[in-house]
């Protein structure tokens, strides 16, 4: 019966502890993701290959952006709301993305996210401060600011951060 409750409980705390099956809840302190429908305003952003137009975008504190992402360039991009340093932590788990085939020059493959224990979240591109964009394809993310902050917006596809694709993103009272 001990062995039997032993086991049990040494089961339970390795199915709530791994990262395939419990996702941390993600929070950020400068805003969250809100639907398209409570904009108060759209903001087009060009990728480029290895750049963005524009380089800054001025946003208020408390103002909902619709950003329309168009990738006019030949490879796969992101746009990622952050920091520095959370860019910097968002670049490790892109490299170990492409290292497992998951990411391409060009899109993403469908792979058995289980294999890629060790990750956060079951390596997947699923952050609602982030989206991908394949070339010649649009797509959008839409932000509330809640608080004044310097922030950066940034590709971090591997050596795509390191080659000048990131741009200013101010948040003023």
């Amino acid at each position: 019966m001990f062995l039997r409750k032993s086991v049990l409980l040494a089961s339970c705390l390795l199915a709530l502890s791994s990262p395939v099956w419990a996702s941390p809840a993600q929070t950020w302190d400068f805003g969250q993701p809100a639907p398209a429908a409570k904009a108060s305003r759209s903001v087009e952003v060009v990728m480029g290959d290895m750049t963005f137009t524009p380089k800054a975008i001025e946003i208020k504190a408390g103002e909902t952006v619709r950003f329309v992402l168009v990738n006019k360039g030949q490879l796969l991009h992101e746009f990622n709301l952050g920091d520095a340093a959370m860019h910097a932590r968002h670049q490790q788990e892109m490299l170990q993305m492409q290292q497992h085939g998951m990411l391409t020059p060009t899109g993403v493959k469908a792979m058995d996210h289980s294999a890629m224990a060790g990750m956060g979240h079951g390596m997947q591109h699923d952050d609602p401060n982030s989206v991908l964009v394949e070339p010649g394809k649009t797509a959008e993310l839409t932000w509330t600011f809640t608080k004044a902050t310097s922030l950066e917006f940034a590709c971090n596809i591997p050596g795509h951060y390191q080659a000048g694709m990131v741009g200013k993103l101010t948040v003023s009272q």
